[in-house]
């Protein structure tokens, strides 16, 4: 599954159109993204809504939210998908026999706690639990 922000880092360098949801149409080659999709374009040619008019700039910087579409090369769709793959097989490689688990079986799983039991702060609980419906024995010394 390649996942969009990832598509664009590979994308970077490479030709690409961008329609925003005004309809106006960005034609140049990808400089940079970030987290937010806001793309930095180079050599930039931008079409209107109607198609009539046109301009041609150095650079532009389009915010992320008012895009519609992207169109990428399917070249670079490909790069990604083998980028991708690369990866997955990298991290199933470091993984070596343990697979998808809940944890270390030595230790009893997450949180490593060697003794079996199931952690927390100490004994305190068990002493709440214990006078539990009783009253503070301050109060209940002298009434007995």
């Amino acid at each position: 599954m390649v996942l969009p922000l990832s598509l664009l880092r590979s994308a970077q360098g490479h030709p690409m159109m961008v329609e925003l949801k005004n309809g106006d149409t960005y034609n140049g080659h990808l400089v940079n993204c970030d987290s937010w999709m806001n793309l930095n374009l180079r050599e930039v040619v931008c079409t209107s809504r109607e198609g009539d008019k046109f301009w041609r700039m150095p650079e532009c910087y389009i915010r992320g939210n008012t895009i519609k579409y992207l169109r990428i090369p399917e070249d670079v769709m490909n790069l990604v998908k083998e980028e991708d793959a690369d990866l997955k097989n990298a991290r199933d490689k470091s993984r070596g026999r343990m697979g998808r688990g809940r944890g270390r079986r030595m230790f009893g799983g997450r949180g490593g706690n060697r003794s079996g039991g199931r952690g927390g702060r100490g004994g305190h609980h068990n002493n709440r639990n214990n006078n539990r419906g009783r009253g503070n024995n301050r109060n209940q010394r002298g009434k007995r």
